[in-house]
């Protein structure tokens, strides 16, 4: 028997292709290429692209999986109403680049580049753990582009003091420990730590996701290392032009409430948060009949004028 989740993979796209999307690789600069889901309505039959006429929503990833596999429960709520865009990151799925720049800011770059060849002009940015962070970053860079943000267990910076109180309750002393495990048990305690409750899975299942989910070990461990912040580096909170809506699990145990609720109040105004029940750090994952549910209302606001 081959590996399952390289046999599910092409039946999962499958599924987001009658969603409405469809893959492309679009070539950023020389040496970068970038793979990204965008509307098939997007699309020529000369393969070129066009502005979308429904509002965009570009929904950023979180570091444990690509695109797809973080955004499928979401993609199919969302395509009948909005232009939905899911790219992978660089070193995650088809996305990759000969430069050696790590940090989040690149990603950014690399994200708001690919969506100004697609003729996107502006989007709600929906984030997930580190596309929140590459999400701030794109916010705070290309403010006529990010319309108005809707985040998941992040931070606005990864900063040292952060890292080290996580570190401390997780018991863990790089980010890697948690983000890039080698062993089935690491992989378990991962899912342990981002769900409020691990589903059952047999131990052949963690031994496939192990083998598929973390290639470009040495890239992503890069990665990790350019995300850490020294706190005297790190950026204001306060000058953000967006609205900022957070919307949490209520157990999350890498970034929990009270670190949600001190950066709604240093965020200001423009920010709401609010939380799921019963929903650890991924929550759309975990939730994502709750989760949706709330992005939908949110992004209704947020739209209704484009």
């Amino acid at each position: 028997m081959g590996n399952t989740i390289v046999l599910l993979t092409p039946l999962l796209h499958g599924l987001v292709k009658l969603a409405g999307l469809t893959p492309q690789t679009i070539e950023i600069e020389p040496g970068t290429l970038m793979n990204i889901w965008v509307p098939k309505e997007t699309v020529t039959k000369n393969d070129q692209n066009i502005p979308p006429t429904k509002p965009a929503v570009l929904l950023l990833h979180s570091f444990a999986m690509d695109g797809i596999f973080t955004w499928f429960l979401q993609v199919f709520a969302l395509t009948r109403e909005y232009a939905v865009y899911v790219p992978d990151f660089l070193f995650f799925g088809g996305s990759i680049t000969d430069r050696n720049e790590r940090s989040a800011s690149f990603q950014a770059e690399f994200v708001a580049k690919g969506l100004g060849k697609l003729k996107v002009e502006k989007v709600t940015l929906v984030g997930l753990s580190y596309g929140g962070m590459v999400g701030f970053k794109m916010a705070k860079m290309y403010p006529k582009l990010v319309k108005s943000m809707v985040v998941s267990g992040t931070v606005v910076e990864l900063t040292e003091s952060i890292s080290l109180e996580s570190y401390k309750s997780l018991g863990l002393t790089r980010w890697s420990d948690l983000l890039m495990p080698k062993t089935v048990e690491r992989l378990k305690m991962m899912f342990s730590i981002g769900f409020h409750k691990v589903p059952w899975l047999p131990d052949f299942i963690y031994r496939d996701l192990l083998e598929t989910m973390f290639s470009n070990r040495k890239e992503r461990n890069e990665l990790l290392e350019a995300l850490v912040v020294a706190d005297e580096d790190a950026t204001s909170y306060t000058s953000y032009p967006q609205e900022i809506h957070m919307v949490w699990g209520d157990d999350d145990k890498i970034f929990d409430l009270d670190l949600a609720m001190t950066m709604k109040t240093r965020l200001g105004d423009k920010t709401s948060l609010e939380w799921i029940k019963d929903a650890g750090h991924l929550v759309p994952l975990e939730q994502p009949f709750k989760y949706n549910k709330r992005l939908k209302c949110i992004l209704e606001s947020v739209t209704k004028d484009q």
